[in-house]
């Protein structure tokens, strides 16, 4: 079940289109396995542009019609949480790694061909670089069973959703579906479930700072690991 969402926020700015691009991605692919922001963001577009309908026919004001998606979007989010009862997309193209496949959520496919060739990294971890366009940095992340990414923070945000498997990190649990957003005030050390893998898709400002252990002597050369593929 997808217990970490985007704030609602982040989902009616996606709705309208203002959010910025790679966050745009990590979203659309989040609604793609999770029915109950899905329906969010079809309720807040729908109702939007019907509002504007309205304002461009010249009944309404603009102060009316904020004031009416404001009341609109408030019932929405007040609404009790839909568990979904298929959310996780199972068609579309593949990504190989550890003898298993992974299906693509429907936003993610059109990257299918800009991604760069898997990498072993430290330990049980493995990346896969996306070419998603902008300065972000974007990776397919692997952990085999039991496998960590080491203790790190941010020098700026990092946007991940869980496409595959779960994972701990001293904080929370994240499952298949969770969105998870963070910044330089979180420090955490992603560990995937001992019974299996965890597949993530991860958007980044800027390189890892890894805060524990040897893994701070890789802090000079981790732009050299989290770094755009060049894969045409």
């Amino acid at each position: 079940m997808v217990r970490f969402h985007p704030t609602n926020q982040t989902l009616v700015g996606f709705a309208d289109g203002i959010i910025a691009p790679n966050e745009s991605i990590l979203v659309s692919a989040h609604c793609d396995l999770c029915e109950q922001c899905r329906s969010k963001v079809l309720t807040m577009t729908e109702i939007t542009a019907e509002l504007i309908f309205e304002q461009d026919k010249g009944s309404k004001t603009a102060n009316i019609i904020d004031n009416e998606l404001a009341n609109m979007f408030d019932a929405i989010v007040s609404r009790p949480s839909v568990i979904p009862q298929a959310s996780v997309c199972t068609t579309g193209k593949s990504l190989f790694i550890d003898g298993k496949s992974f299906k693509i959520p429907p936003s993610l496919q059109r990257f299918s061909e800009s991604v760069g060739d898997w990498s072993h990294l430290v330990g049980k971890l493995w990346q896969a670089p996306v070419s998603i366009g902008g300065k972000n940095l974007a990776n397919f992340i692997y952990m085999e069973r039991g496998g960590s990414v080491p203790e790190h923070t941010h020098i700026g945000n990092e946007r991940t959703l869980v496409l595959n498997g779960s994972f701990s990190d001293g904080v929370n649990e994240y499952d298949t579906g969770d969105y998870i957003a963070l910044n330089e005030s979180h420090t955490h050390t992603p560990i995937a479930a001992l019974d299996e893998g965890c597949l993530v898709f991860s958007i980044i400002d800027e390189p890892l700072h890894f805060t524990s252990g040897w893994a701070r002597l890789i802090n000079p050369l981790s732009h050299l690991y989290f770094k755009v593929s060049t894969k045409n």
